[in-house]
């Protein structure tokens, strides 16, 4: 069993809701999730982003399924880090 310590997405959103909500309500997922977000492009009703989480166990379901409900979409898996744990 792993566990993801650190996820970068590619993600496409809506200028709504803003960057500081979209960030809290991905944080709010997890008690010990940092979310930082960076906007790469605007255009006149999407704004391309990279939103990197970390924590100590990222449930990336649960990240992506809140990045839709918001009305983005995952366009990719940038960057990963995670580790192994030995089961008893």
């Amino acid at each position: 069993m792993t566990k993801t310590l650190r996820i970068v997405l590619d993600v496409l959103k809506p200028h709504q809701p803003n960057a500081l909500e979209f960030s809290s309500a991905l944080a709010d997922l997890g008690e010990d999730y940092r979310v930082k977000l960076t906007v790469t492009e605007v255009d006149k009703k999407t704004e391309s982003t990279i939103v990197t989480i970390e924590g100590a166990d990222i449930n990336f379901e649960n990240i992506k399924n809140a990045i839709e409900k918001m009305g983005a979409s995952v366009h990719s898996i940038d960057e990963v880090e995670v580790c192994g744990t030995k089961s008893t």
